[in-house]
């Protein structure tokens, strides 16, 4: 006696829609990878106990045009890539030469062609980006000069240099261009 389509076609239906509800739960619960990984920068004074770290988002240069092309000049840039940079310190610094009260910062930048890059500490907090960046919220603003080196650096990459006596710099670079910022200790001198 043949099969009718209707005997064949429910149960091959069911296994069509399990397995496309398999399929959608085990996407659900695997988490999402990210083309720019999250890194982490870090510097600790001892005498002061004095913690500063920068969490961003690191991409990569990938045989891409960098600063007035993927970044664009004279835009509020994340300094990074997906959430917004944030900079966070134990006790108070000074950055760039302005005092800054111990917290966590929001860090934006303006990239200049051939001028001094503004950077920006912000006290609005868990942004994506720089899209809904909102100056009202600005701490303050220094302005720093870019070098461009004769290398390029492929992941964009912030980091501290040593810390002697009280002080460091927080510098960043990316493809040929490196921003170095000046940080000093403030506890260290009472």
């Amino acid at each position: 006696m043949p099969l009718s389509i209707d005997k064949l076609f429910i149960p091959l239906l069911m296994l069509l829609i399990l397995g496309s509800c398999s399929q959608q739960q085990q996407e659900e619960t695997e988490p999402i990878r990210r083309k720019s990984p999250i890194a982490i920068a870090k510097a600790l004074h001892q005498p002061s106990d004095t913690y500063v770290k920068i969490v961003y988002g690191q991409p990569y240069k990938r045989g891409r045009d960098i600063f007035g092309q993927l970044v664009p000049y004279n835009e509020i840039w994340r300094t990074g890539a997906n959430e917004a940079t944030e900079l966070t310190s134990t006790k108070d610094i000074s950055f760039g030469g302005e005092e800054l009260k111990a917290g966590t910062y929001a860090l934006f930048t303006i990239p200049r062609k051939d001028e001094p890059w503004t950077i920006i500490l912000n006290s609005e907090l868990g942004q994506w980006g720089a899209f809904e960046y909102q100056s009202e919220y600005d701490v303050f603003r220094i302005e720093v000069p870019a070098i461009e080196k004769e290398t390029s650096t492929e992941p964009f990459t912030i980091r501290f240099t040593d810390v002697i006596d009280d002080s460091t710099s927080l510098v960043m670079q990316w493809d040929q261009t490196e921003v170095s910022i000046p940080i000093r200790f403030l506890e260290a001198e009472e």
